[in-house]
């Protein structure tokens, strides 16, 4: 009974039925974009990820492709990506797309060396950041904490964007906590409402 947002990886098992349910549910869905990490190839990354060493054609088709496969979306960020949000040249060819296609971007912010926003704003596209991530680790009072974190960031700036992963723990405290927010005087909203 709250507004939250699915970001989901295309290709991954039943990531077509979770993007229906989202629909059929009011859920606004964002591609989640696998895109390489620093630590790649170490680091395991989907077989459909982005990566440095691919073309402008293939960054461009591989986004599309995305696009096809969850034509619900609104969105998008990145999952991963703390080595290829770090090349603007790389991120305008994947902005570009999304751009084209009006969908805004949201930085998850895996690097403080991202230039995911700045290739955004030149762009002239929506954009917007994480604030807070809600469970790197999976145990109710961290998420708690990360939770009233977000709080104190949104009555600071106005706004906050938290995002977290559907480990059963996370599920389980959003449950219990987001519908008693509202009485703390926080309203939530989809995160579309959060892009500038």
């Amino acid at each position: 009974g709250v507004p939250i947002s699915f970001a989901i990886i295309p290709g991954l098992r039943q990531f077509r039925d979770v993007a229906e349910y989202a629909a059929g549910q009011g859920i606004q869905v964002l591609v989640h974009m696998p895109m390489q990490p620093r630590e790649y190839p170490q680091r395991r990354l989907e077989s459909n990820g982005l990566l440095l060493e691919q073309s402008d054609e293939e960054l461009r088709a591989k986004v599309q492709g995305f696009l096809d496969e969850l034509p619900h979306a609104v969105g998008a960020n990145n999952h991963m990506g703390s080595g290829f949000t770090e090349h603007a040249d790389k991120m305008r060819v994947v902005l570009t797309v999304l751009k084209e296609k009006g969908l805004f971007y949201l930085d998850s912010i895996t690097t403080p060396r991202t230039v995911g926003l700045q290739v955004a704003a030149e762009l002239h596209m929506r954009r917007g950041r994480r604030d807070v991530f809600l469970d790197n680790e999976q145990n109710e009072g961290y998420i708690m904490g990360q939770l009233e974190q977000a709080v104190t960031r949104a009555r600071k700036n106005g706004r906050a964007v938290a995002i977290c992963h559907p480990h059963p723990v996370t599920i389980a405290t959003l449950r219990k906590v987001l519908p008693g927010l509202q009485a703390k005087g926080v309203t939530l909203v989809p995160v579309s409402r959060l892009m500038f």
